[in-house]
């Protein structure tokens, strides 16, 4: 790890290898810093890249050696690493250097190894081969290159199509079956279970020469042909086989009937039937088989034997974890995985074999994932219930758990029968009764279980006796004595008359006593495994040892759902759009959904407010030939329709040149037409909403791209607009296709608010939105745009309505009661309005050659009443066409009324609130919202509703599990066999952090973090990078726009005063702070990887104080750290040293860097906290989110020798060292600042920092004391006063030496106890947002908790109790 980090690969080995110089020991060495990086998840193949003359020579070196067959040559340690070494190459096809040798190795030649009969079976098989075959046999190395280039890159499954039939001609899985090391239950656990995933994928169900997916049917005609041929070779030629020759299929194709048909036979018979079926070379007359007898039977049985297809394996399969599983190391590892060993995981890369497998990948690592969380919410809950073993042999329990409760009665219920063809029950209902015996708030949390919440029931049988302690470093079975878990899923909370309490409007009636029962769901396939268990192997029942019940975080607990709706998904025909699947699965094109490939490209889009003017227009079409459609430049006002060259992508190339430059000039030609909105009514609201953002030319491309139909990938960096790109692409859409429906969906609550925020400032009806799940309650709106708000909005907008309507039918004098409901409301207009409106449109439209009268159309006007609080005059007199305009506006506005009273009419028909959010969902909103894990969650109820839509944006995609991402695709049931989707926008940002995985396993060795987007970016889809940042100052922007295309600053970053003013009291923009050990001590961890660093937390804090007593508002200030540890610490800092002071305040956010991705503030103050290793900020995404936080200031503190040597992060560390490594400030210069000339103060180390603020803190209380007795005109200060300042002084001195962590102040401050005393001692209220300098704003000395003193020594192992389960690195 150290030869890695100091680029031993980078500087020496790489740079220095050559064939002459190539050695085994060379060699090695090379391999092992790969693999090392990999390990480390940083960047492995750039230096390569860059050198890549001698990576060919390096590459068929290292093949021959992992082929040596001298014994002795290489150890197996070195065969491993080699071996490790080819599987990264494997994994990492995206780049073209490693493709380029890979792809040689997987192609026709390799079936060169296979026995002559079998080669001649497969060729058989797919004849088109035999011509590609006949080549190479005739001569490999005169092929035509082109030709196999061309037909290798066609074959969309290359590894396996070939490798897969050399693997089965081996009979590697028989050989490994058979083996003694499957039979050690300790040492082949492993690999027993490696040999299942091996023999799983090797009998998938897919064509391996089409890549076609496989049918059921079609799985049990291959497994029919094989019987087949087998019965056919026995009634020919094994007569002893006649028996087995004649039976029906279903009675000889079980492993039992195998067994007893071919046990008797010889091994030469069974060779024989073999090489019959092709699979073993003939044997040669008169000579015996060199193969065992038990090879021969298992190679037969093995093949021919019946296999419970994939679908019916996965519905039999529970869905909750159990005990066997949550504890398997091999399946689900500790949190401390190293990066090393090998595990029984599936891994997501690039592709997949066919969408079924895609989803079980998927299906099973979320499952897994979860399990891990639930295994830290088992052990947390509990080991704080502390089980003992009675004095009498029973349990007692000797702590408490909120999450967790003891249960005092178990019983099963109901267990329904099977439906028709399963042998599992339908359902399995329990009850459980626990006594409530806790606090009021627990008690609430417990009775607040709603329906399809999920909880798990332990059997805990302990054997240590009352009073042990538990260690958290040893297993944790062995000593709580844990049995059995189980998953259940509530139903509800039974009543006193034993029914259960549905959830609803109604209130929840009061029940009596502490005793509460549960009726809850259990697993019906579990409780089938179990029941059989019990009954065949007469193992106890389970159901009958239950003793604690545990229930989860609501938030934390969704996992049931999810899982459910991917094994529904596979249980259906998944219609991705034809556009998308081979891209899903990362085969194909991965060009061929964007839209300038789409057969249905749309030439004409209205780009509605997006451009300002038509200057703006201009400039964001580079390159381009812009035409007008009107010459007057009066006229050359947005909105524009734009009609785009549309180029069909098959089309013929042509030879003349002249030809060629026509079509470049015609493709670079962009016909404008300027429109104007008719208009909407002569009411101020009427006037539409405008966009006022001034778009780049990237983004109006990503929007262009959005607006058309195919896939956009849209990289966003930080600041550079994504979510109104997002905004103004969701307006595009709903106003050029007003039929067309578009679902939003995001990774967090947060950002689709803000997405939602920005949308109802647009030209948007209100009407058409829709926002589903639990987030709407965060809406910065008095608006409730959740199902239930929008049906109150609707009943509410309609008795609006209806008084228009009722108001209009007075001003026209028309009798009766029109506005009673809609349905009338639709007869008074069809009767009364259309029938006065076309009237008037006879009596003013132009007749023949007459000129048109303008007052005329006043005149005859039959809506003056009604229109009479508008703003007056509604007509202007001036032109014809103006007065016609603005008299067919007031009509589209009458018109809108009862067009929007027809849509309303269901809710009049639809009397259930339930009912009326359902046909709003399904009719009539247009733009719909929801996190990912909402979709998720719902999916079934969704399609079950028929929701319909066309488009899907989704934002933050970077942050998205894979299957969150795909899950939304398949909310909608397929339209005649299709699917109607037509667009995909994905925004995010893959340079920045991917999903939240908590198991480093399934981070690192399954690669589970990788998002959807990231994968699409590696394949080579094509994206639209945004290059123009408007949030930080153009300092802080070169920190990491490193890492992105050509990303620069908009043009307000240098214009405006707030990113142009220094940041006051501090020298620089931007600092990185050197922070030595303190105390002899660096780094620490009280706890596994729950890292700390006092020094550095007593610094930042310290320069929070500082700012804020400059006058910066505290909730300006964000501070943020890399590890959990450190949150904890300073956030316990500030509780002691400013948190209850209102001269100070608390800072915004003191948190992860992680939890910080996607929100920002102006002043980041930054601890790195590591002092011996990196750690996880090698990670160039989270250097990426760490350094783009902050606009105005940012200042680091960190182990500067440590970081400044890390060569993924030399780009931004290099700028950092570039200045001052001591903080400089500038103590007499006030916020806000317009800098002129002060002195400059330079800080060495924290202890001096520390001293400085409580100094100069002691200095303002002393200022404010003396001003307030100058105000209230006070006489001096009395003698009195001076006794009470040293008896304050006494009682400091006693403090301190009773309290050792706090005598170290001597030490670290040189502050006088004078000054110490000034301070009052009484509590008062904190004020989070900072105070002003001016004295006007700061109050009494006696008001002040004097909460600053010099820095306190705080043991970092004291704050480790803050942390319930320390995480790895970072719990994000």
């Amino acid at each position: 790890m150290l030869l890695e980090f100091s680029q031993y690969l980078e500087n020496y080995l790489w740079m220095n290898y050559s064939p002459e110089v190539s050695s085994k020991a060379y060699l090695m060495s090379i391999c092992c810093m790969v693999n090392e990086k990999f390990r480390e998840n940083v960047p492995a193949w750039e230096t390569f890249k860059k050198k890549p003359d001698h990576f060919p020579f390096f590459f068929k070196c290292i093949l021959k050696a992992a082929l040596a067959e001298t014994d002795g040559e290489f150890s197996l340690h070195e065969q491993t690493v080699l071996l490790l070494f080819l599987d990264h190459c494997f994994n990492s096809l995206e780049v073209d250097l490693i493709r380029s040798q890979v792809q040689q190795l997987i192609s026709l030649p390799m079936w060169m190894g296979l026995q002559p009969a079998r080669l001649e079976l497969e060729l058989k098989k797919t004849p088109k081969l035999r011509k590609f075959w006949n080549l190479i046999k005739k001569n490999d190395e005169k092929m035509d290159p082109e030709a196999r280039e061309q037909y290798v890159a066609k074959a969309l499954l290359p590894t396996r199509r070939w490798f897969n039939t050399i693997l089965d001609d081996s009979h590697l899985l028989v050989h490994c079956y058979l083996s003694n090391l499957v039979h050690r239950e300790e040492d082949g656990h492993l690999f027993s279970q490696l040999l299942d995933m091996l023999k799983f994928y090797t009998g998938f169900e897919i064509n391996d020469q089409t890549g076609n997916a496989l049918t059921e049917n079609e799985m049990t005609t291959i497994h029919y042909d094989r019987i087949t041929s087998l019965q056919r070779a026995a009634f020919a030629h094994f007569p002893e086989l006649y028996d087995f020759a004649l039976s029906n299929v279903a009675e000889v194709d079980t492993r039992e009937s195998l067994v007893k048909f071919f046990g008797p036979l010889s091994s030469n018979t069974l060779h024989q039937v073999a090489s019959y079926l092709c699979l073993l070379p003939i044997l040669p007359k008169n000579e015996d088989t060199t193969f065992d007898k038990e090879f021969l039977l298992e190679l037969l049985v093995s093949r021919h034997e019946r296999r419970i297809s994939q679908i019916q394996q996965l519905n039999q399969m529970p869905l909750y974890p159990t005990e066997k599983i949550i504890w398997d190391e091999n399946i689900v590892p500790t949190e401390y995985y190293s990066g090393e060993g090998c595990l029984a995981l599936p891994k997501l890369n690039l592709q997949f074999l066919t969408l079924h497998d895609y989803l079980l990948r998927n299906f099973n690592l979320f499952r897994l994932e979860s399990t891990y969380e639930i295994r830290q919410d088992i052990e947390d809950s509990v080991s704080r219930m502390k089980p003992w073993l009675s004095e009498y042999g029973g349990v007692v329990f000797g702590g408490w758990a909120r999450m967790a409760q003891p249960i005092v009665a178990f019983t099963v219920v109901e267990v329904a029968k099977p439906n028709i063809g399963e042998n599992w029950p339908t359902r399995v209902r329990a009850d459980v009764t626990i006594n409530l015996n806790v606090r009021d708030h627990i008690k609430d949390e417990w009775e607040g279980l709603r329906k399809h919440d999920v909880c798990f029931l332990v059997t805990v049988r302990p054997t240590k006796p009352y009073g042990t302690k538990f260690d958290r470093r040893r297993p944790f079975i062995e000593q709580i004595g844990l049995v059995y878990v189980r998953g259940c899923e509530i139903q509800g909370m039974l009543d006193d008359k034993g029914r259960v309490i549905e959830d609803g409007p109604e209130p929840r009636p009061n029940l009596r006593g502490e005793s509460r029962t549960f009726r809850v769901f259990l697993d019906p396939n579990q409780y089938q495994q179990d029941m059989t268990n019990t009954i065949q192997n007469g193992a106890e029942d389970v159901y009958e040892t239950f003793n604690i019940i545990m229930r989860r975080k609501p938030k934390e607990n969704n996992f049931k759902a999810v899982l459910e709706t991917i094994r529904n998904l596979m249980n259906t025909d998944c219609v991705v759009p034809d556009w998308l699947h081979d891209i899903i699965l990362g085969y194909g094109d991965p060009s061929s959904a964007h839209y300038s490939k789409m057969p249905n490209q749309i030439a004409t889009l209205d780009f509605n407010d997006t451009f300002l003017s038509i200057e703006h227009l201009k400039t964001s079409f580079p390159g381009h030939n812009v035409k007008v459609t009107v010459d007057d430049p009066a006229l050359q006002i947005p909105p524009f329709r734009i009609t785009f060259p549309v180029r069909s992508g098959k089309g013929k190339k042509r030879k003349d040149v002249d030809g060629e430059d026509e079509d470049t000039e015609e493709a670079k030609t962009l016909i404008v037409e300027p429109h104007v909105i008719p208009n909407r009514g002569p009411y101020p609201y009427n006037q539409p909403k405008r966009n006022t953002i001034q778009f780049t030319h990237t983004q109006i491309e990503a929007i262009r791209a959005g607006m058309q139909p195919g896939l956009t990938m849209v990289v966003g960096p930080p600041g550079t607009g994504k979510t109104d790109v997002a905004v103004q692409i969701i307006s595009n859409i709903y106003h050029n296709f007003p039929e067309q429906r578009t679902l939003i969906v995001t990774h967090s609550n947060q950002a689709l608010n803000q997405l939602f925020e920005k949308i109802m400032a647009l030209d948007i009806d209100e009407r058409h939105l829709l926002r589903l799940g639990h987030g709407e309650e965060e809406l910065e709106t008095e608006k409730d745009f959740s199902r239930y708000g929008r049906v109150n909005y609707v009943l509410a907008r309609r008795i609006e309505l209806l008084e228009e309507v009722k108001r209009l039918q007075k001003s026209l004098g028309v009798p009766g009661d029109a506005s009673y409901t809609c349905e009338t409301a639709g007869y008074f207009f069809l009767y009364q309005v259309m029938s006065r409106w076309e009237e008037y449109i006879s009596k003013v439209k132009n007749k023949g050659n007459m000129l048109p009268d303008v007052t005329e159309v006043s005149t005859f006007f039959p809506f003056h009443e009604y229109f009479a609080n508008a703003p007056q005059p509604i007509f202007k007199g001036r032109t014809y066409e103006e007065d016609m305009e603005i008299a067919e506006g007031c009509f589209r506005h009458i018109k809108k009324i009862f067009t929007q009273l027809e849509e309303f009419r269901a809710s009049e028909l639809l009397r259930s609130g339930l009912d009326r959010s359902k046909y709003l969902l399904v009719k009539e909103a247009k733009i719909i919202a929801m996190t990912c894990t909402h979709a998720a969650l719902k999916r079934h109820d969704l399609v079950k509703l028929g929701f319909k839509y066309d488009n899907i944006l989704m934002e933050e995609a970077a942050q998205i599990l894979e299957i969150e991402t795909f899950i939304p695709l398949l909310l909608q049931n397929p339209q005649d066999g299709f699917s109607r989707l037509k667009r995909w926008i994905m925004i995010g940002d893959h340079h920045q952090l991917p999903p939240v995985i908590k198991n480093m396993a399934f981070q690192k060795y399954s690669n589970m973090e990788q998002s959807l987007f990231t994968r699409f970016v590696r394949v080579g889809v094509p994206t639209v990078d945004l290059d123009a940042q408007g949030r930080a100052r153009a300092s802080l922007c070169n920190l990491y726009n490193w890492r992105y295309k050509n990303l620069g600053n908009l043009p307000h970053v240098q214009l405006l005063p707030e990113f142009s003013t220094a940041n006051a009291g501090l020298l620089y923009d931007f600092q990185l702070i050197n922070v030595e050990d303190f105390q002899g001590v660096g780094e620490s961890e009280p706890n596994p990887y729950f890292y700390q660093n006092l020094g550095e937390a007593e610094y930042v804090v310290a320069l929070f104080m500082y700012m804020c007593l400059l006058g910066y508002p505290a909730d300006k200030i964000s501070i943020l750290t890399t590890y959990n540890g450190q949150k904890h610490l300073i956030r316990d800092i500030i509780n002691r040293r400013c948190g209850s002071n209102p001269l100070i305040g608390r800072p915004n956010k003191v948190t992860t860097v992680d939890r910080f991705q996607g929100q920002q503030n102006d002043y980041i103050l930054l601890s790195l906290v590591r002092t011996r290793a990196v750690g996880h900020l090698r990670d160039v995404r989270r250097l990426v989110v760490a350094m783009s936080r902050a606009r105005l200031g940012l200042y680091i503190f960190a182990r500067v020798s440590l970081f400044q040597n890390c060569f993924e992060l030399t780009p931004a560390f290099s700028q950092l060292t570039a200045r001052p490594l001591h903080l400089h400030i500038i103590p007499t210069e006030p916020f806000p600042t317009k800098r002129p000339s002060h002195e400059v103060q330079i800080i060495k180390n924290m202890p001096q920092m520390a001293n400085f603020v409580y100094n100069m803190y002691m200095h303002l209380i002393q200022t404010t004391h003396h001003y307030h007795q100058t105000l209230l005109q006070l006489p001096p200060a009395m003698v009195e006063e001076g006794e009470e300042v040293q008896s304050q002084e006494t009682e400091l001195e006693t403090e301190e030496e009773a309290n050792p962590a706090q005598a170290d102040l001597s030490s670290l401050t040189d502050a006088t106890s004078s000054q110490e005393s000034s301070a009052s001692q009484t509590e008062s209220t904190p004020n989070q947002t900072g105070a002003s300098s001016s004295p006007e704003a700061i109050p009494t000395t006696s008001d002040i908790t004097a909460t600053v003193a010099g820095p306190v020594t705080v043991p970092a192992e004291a704050n480790a109790s803050q942390a319930v389960t320390p995480a790895p690195e970072e719990t994000k």
